[in-house]
């Protein structure tokens, strides 16, 4: 059944113990993740979050909603979201969500929800003009990165040990063998 974004937004705020997403006209359960993913998805918005300016920038893990207008309500695992976009929108909407392109949004890949992020998320983000977009692959140990470039195109890196600077917020890199260090 296709329901509208006001249907929607009420299955969202009366059902506040499940997270919804919508994609295509269509409600999607977000399904609970392994010890790895909320791991990762944790350590990864506290590694940013420690080195934004909070002034500028709050990081949300697992939390806010991306919206693109015609098609979608996703939560990603992680989403930084400047400060100024937040009051811009003040208390304009039923339910935090973000339609402008954020600069940066990170899907931690899990068996329930992989070939989703990949077929259906990443593609959304693209399209919405989202700055940098991470998948996190906590079993691999590895970080697929898509950065927008200015022709709207996405470059596409894979990176497995070392420093990743997140270019879309200037002076932020992730170590990733801290971030994944937690994991058994």
């Amino acid at each position: 059944m296709v329901v509208s974004f006001a249907t929607y937004e009420r299955v969202a705020l009366e059902d506040p113990e499940e997270q919804w997403e919508l994609f295509g006209g269509h409600l999607r359960k977000k399904p609970s993740m392994t010890q790895e993913h909320n791991t990762v998805a944790f350590w990864l918005g506290h590694l940013i979050q420690n080195q934004v300016d909070r002034k500028v920038y709050q990081v949300r893990v697992n939390q806010s909603r991306t919206k693109r207008a015609d098609a979608s309500y996703f939560i990603p695992d992680v989403v930084v979201i400047p400060r100024a976009l937040m009051r811009s929108y003040g208390e304009s909407g039923p339910i935090e969500s973000y339609e402008q392109p954020l600069p940066f949004v990170a899907e931690v890949w899990s068996r329930s929800t992989g070939d989703y992020d990949v077929d259906e998320k990443f593609p959304e983000y693209r399209r919405r003009g989202d700055q940098e977009i991470w998948r996190v692959h906590p079993y691999m140990r590895a970080v697929t990165v898509w950065r927008r470039q200015p022709d709207g195109s996405y470059s596409e890196t894979v990176h497995e040990r070392g420093t990743v600077p997140i270019e879309s917020l200037p002076g932020v890199a992730v170590i990733l063998e801290d971030l994944f260090a937690e994991l058994p």
